[in-house]
């Protein structure tokens, strides 16, 4: 038995807001883009803060590494990388590594615009006085290297070759033969430099919000897919670790059978895993993979947990993922080696849809907290897991996650005999939603309680985060301050100290 990480040794209040959602205070740095989000900056700050006065003690956040043009965090280009676009221009003038009046304004995306900080940085690291910053790079690119090396040489090719996934390139570079990625590397050098820098200046800025966090006594909640995408450069720089044929194509591919979500299941594309080799070499590339995000996050939540115990296996070759069926993964194998290395690793487990008893043994056998959703509480069933007197301590309770609707719309669109069910089983409150499912989890005796930024700003489904299986409209949401009230932050705090989750 594994003893549980200390974040669940008491009673806290935590929020759900992916950094992208943040209000955006650079705007000025992103002319011609529809959709302004926020970066590790000073809004960033500002949110810390809020959290503090409001007594809340967690933040949780959705994947943070760089995106398809989706923008979906689940589908990342990388299992380690930081999401460039987060990146806070105005951070790297208030530190000295640029210059404001050396940027042209002769760009149009910000991607063009870290190109030009690049460049201005690597020209400052060559002088003198810059060495301690050139000291710095040197160190990261170092301690980074086992996946940095192969991000950076993967965004240049891919560049390079239009965006075309990887198993379309010559195929030496396909197969990662390190005389064609050297010949390569040689031609392309400064957009290497560029993908480095913006590592480099997204870890940074992250290390030092993550610092502030920490003097306010507030802790970074991290997601962790199960899976990863296969246009990645985790699978194009592992290849023996993911069921490939001989063309890097998937042979098989992950989803999910109808569920709640789905009548038709969900069919996400990402390539599985070869479990055989990777339990082979002792699970190194999950090691590696959860090393990453221990430097980033004091908490982490594996999405899809029951993946773990048994995953979905879609042809691949097909796009419907009725087609597919459950075959058994090593998942006590692979936690025993990932807990031998890390005894009191802060893992949560997201065991949510239908989960058999197979996969809460493991859960339970590594003492793992589970989730608990209150939206899906109210369906008549007296033995629902989710209903507040089958709470139990060591479980994360939700309003609603970023899958669900906000709890305003959700309570809404409830049939009539619904909401009777809600307003009998709360004793016919007379407060409000979202606020009377808000209490109801913080009054939980789970000891984590986790709101969605949405739910405490009182929003309809017009500013959900995400609706499965479909596409679009997802992953775009920001707040801006103006929906704050000015006393939210009081009434939050009160509420958390009436139900003793100021930690």
């Amino acid at each position: 038995m594994k003893k549980k990480h200390n974040v669940m040794d008491q009673r806290r209040a935590g929020v759900l807001l992916h950094p992208t959602s943040l209000a955006c205070g650079e705007a000025h740095w992103q002319p011609g883009k529809s959709e302004k989000f926020g970066t590790l900056g000073k809004e960033a700050y500002h949110f810390v803060d809020w959290l503090s006065e409001a007594g809340i003690s967690v933040w949780q956040m959705l994947p943070i590494g760089p995106t398809l043009d989706d923008m979906s965090p689940y589908q990342s280009l990388s299992a380690h990388a930081g999401n460039p676009e987060l990146i806070s221009i105005d951070w790297l003038i208030e530190k000295n590594w640029i210059s404001r009046e050396k940027i042209s304004d002769q760009y149009s995306s910000s991607a063009e615009l870290r190109e030009q900080c690049a460049r201005l940085f690597y020209g400052n690291i060559e002088q003198e006085q810059w060495a301690y910053l050139k000291q710095q790079l040197d160190i990261f690119c170092q301690e980074q290297a086992y996946w940095l090396d192969d991000f950076v040489h993967y965004c240049a090719f891919r560049d390079h070759f239009e965006l075309k996934p990887w198993n379309q390139w010559p195929d030496a570079l396909r197969q990662h033969e390190d005389q064609a990625i050297n010949q390569y590397a040689n031609t392309l050098s400064e957009k290497i430099n560029r993908y480095t820098f913006e590592q480099f200046a997204f870890f940074e800025q992250w290390k030092c919000l993550r610092a502030y966090a920490k003097q306010k006594s507030i802790e970074f909640f991290g997601d962790i897919p199960i899976f990863v995408g296969h246009d990645s450069a985790d699978v194009w720089g592992n290849q023996s670790q993911f069921l490939l044929d001989e063309t890097g194509a998937p042979i098989s591919v992950a989803g999910v059978p109808p569920d709640y979500f789905s009548e038709t299941g969900q069919h996400w594309g990402n390539p599985h895993y070869h479990w055989e080799n990777m339990q082979a070499d002792g699970f190194v590339w999950w090691k590696n993979r959860l090393r990453t995000q221990l430097q980033s996050f004091d908490i982490l939540r594996i999405d899809h947990f029951r993946g773990f115990e048994a995953y979905w296996a879609i042809p691949g070759n097909s796009q419907d993922a009725r087609l597919g069926q459950w075959i058994k993964a090593p998942g006590q194998s692979l936690l025993k080696a990932c807990f031998d290395e890390w005894p009191n690793l802060p893992l949560i487990a997201e065991n949510l849809g239908v989960i058999t008893d197979e996969v809460e043994a493991l859960r339970h056998e590594f003492n793992l907290p589970g989730m608990l959703v209150l939206q899906f509480a109210f369906d008549g069933n007296v033995k629902n897991p989710h209903l507040p007197q089958h709470h139990t301590l060591d479980n994360v309770i939700y309003t609603g996650t970023h899958d669900n609707d906000t709890t305003k719309s959700w309570y809404e669109n409830l049939a009539v005999s619904q909401q009777k069910i809600v307003q009998d089983y709360l004793l016919s409150s007379s407060i409000q939603m979202p606020w009377l499912l808000i209490e109801v989890a913080l009054a939980s005796s789970c000891r984590m309680s986790i709101i969605p930024m949405q739910d405490f700003l009182e929003l309809d489904g017009a500013h959900r985060m995400n609706m499965p299986g479909t596409q679009g409209k997802n992953w775009k949401w920001t707040f801006r301050w103006d929906m704050v009230a000015s006393d939210l932050a009081a009434k939050i705090y009160k509420l958390n100290h009436q139900y003793d989750r100021i930690a």
